[in-house]
């Protein structure tokens, strides 16, 4: 735990007490302050009385006592409105913050020079964070990772000499962090995502701009530039005089790091090298995954790691669970678990990586359905479609050869049957389902271990090497 010594000896109010909102109750009373925990979860606000804190009705308190709100990065800021606890700050002049704002101050007053690597972006920011922070551990950091990947950021151990906090960030936690400072920070990518909490994209890309814009004196800010918005965001920066590192999978760079055939390339002043090679390496495929690593590369050398270290580290990592993970492998036949890929946007990187394609799609539909992945339409070979979209997406694929699956166990059950009568070299059963999970499952994390389960139970499959 990191104890909040910025506010020792005051009384700050929490909103929000799911884990980070309890992590963050736990952290300022270690570090001397008075806590006041609120939320409209009746059973969140037994659980934080349970645990030893006071908890009030943040309506009828006296907001003058209160020398900041900290603020659950799912309870809404700015839009569509303000929540009722942040009007409320607002009126009593009370700053609203979230929790890697109070790890940003403590790590200014304890260990400034700490390295901090904040990685966002619209898609690829979990796989980044867990492959940057997979190759600190190989070049012998004593990484912490967490935010929104997972681990409170609270939760882990505090900012000192020789340990590297990596860091996933949500434009929901990078509104709330004011002083965000990286050492090294990390945008992937712009694509419309959370206009229901931000009002616009542009205000969206404008959120995500400044994990990049404030990156401490003698930082790095690396942007991706496959996209109008991070190319605007890097020139912007480039002008501000930050040291930026541009990252292309689409296209060489002058300057910057790209990827082709395969390698990762850096270019510099008219030279040009070889940072690492990515052939081979099954938790990095794809496309996206590319630029997953390229930045992820950029991010290493900028802390000094050798590209031995680097090579050695891409090589050994293991992938994320439900993010392109290989479950299995039955002769031919492919087995792979993508229930991350929660919106066209991600499924799209999904079917880029492979040519023949048992797809299992659908849940609770995303405005958009599908209409945008018919580009990708050829490489299916038949698609098996479940929950709610299944009728929406069968009017999209039209003459797609499909059916109507309706639940997973149907899906892989029917998918692995015909992917391995179709004799197909490189078979590929695969669970991308374009929509969220809360049809059927509660989040994709459970889907995603039902696709596990149900493979490993098929006769013939074995773990993929």
């Amino acid at each position: 735990m990191i104890p909040v010594t910025s506010f020792a000896g005051k009384t700050v109010a929490v909103f929000g007490l799911g884990g980070s909102g309890l992590a963050s109750c736990h952290a300022l009373r270690a570090g001397g302050a008075e806590v006041i925990a609120a939320d409209d979860n009746a059973e969140n606000v037994t659980k934080a009385a349970q645990a030893g804190f006071i908890t009030a009705d943040l309506r009828n308190a006296s907001w003058d006592n209160f020398a900041a709100l900290v603020l659950a990065p799912g309870v809404p800021l700015t839009h569509p409105v303000p929540h009722w606890s942040v009007l409320k700050a607002r009126e009593a002049g009370v700053e609203v913050i979230g929790d890697i704002e109070l790890f940003c101050r403590e790590r200014r007053r304890h260990a400034p020079n700490a390295p901090f690597v904040a990685i966002t972006g619209t898609n690829g920011k979990s796989t980044t964070t867990a492959l940057i922070a997979h190759l600190t551990r190989v070049a012998g950091y004593d990484t912490q990772m967490g935010g929104n990947i997972g681990t409170a950021i609270l939760s882990l151990e505090p900012p000192r000499t020789g340990r590297v906090h990596v860091i996933e960030m949500s434009s929901y936690q990078i509104d709330l962090t004011p002083s965000l400072d990286p050492s090294v920070g990390i945008l992937l990518n712009v694509s419309e995502d959370h206009i229901d909490r931000h009002g616009t994209i542009e205000h969206y890309a404008e959120v995500k701009e400044r994990l990049v814009a404030n990156v401490q004196a003698g930082g790095t800010s690396i942007v991706g530039v496959d996209d109008g918005w991070c190319r605007d965001i890097a020139d912007r920066l480039d002008r501000a005089g930050k040291n930026v590192v541009r990252i292309s999978v689409k296209n060489p760079l002058a300057s910057g790091i790209h990827v082709e055939h395969g390698s990762i390339v850096r270019t510099a002043g008219g030279a040009r090298s070889e940072i690492a090679k990515l052939g081979g390496i099954g938790s990095l495929r794809g496309l996206h995954n590319a630029q997953n690593a390229a930045c992820a590369a950029a991010a290493a050398l900028a802390m000094g790691i050798g590209q031995d270290v680097l090579q050695n580290g891409l090589r050994s990592f293991p992938g994320l669970a439900h993010r392109m993970e290989q479950v299995g492998r039955r002769g031919n036949v492919l087995f792979v678990n993508d229930s991350k890929g929660t919106n066209a946007d991600a499924t799209a990187h999904a079917l880029s990586s492979f040519a023949d394609i048992f797809w299992i799609a659908g849940g609770k539909p995303k405005a958009g359905g599908i209409t945008s992945l018919t580009g990708f339409f050829p490489r299916i070979r038949k698609a098996y479609l479940i929950g709610e979209a299944a009728q929406e997406f069968s009017g999209t694929l039209g003459s797609v050869a499909h059916e109507i699956s309706q639940t997973l166990d149907v899906a892989v059950a029917h998918a692995a049957r015909d992917a391995e009568a179709s004799r197909l070299a490189d078979a590929v059963v695969l669970l991308s389902p374009a929509c969220a999970s809360f049809d059927q499952y509660r989040n994709f994390e459970i889907r995603g271990t039902r696709f596990r389960e149900l493979v490993q139970a098929l006769p013939g499959v074995k773990p993929v090497v």
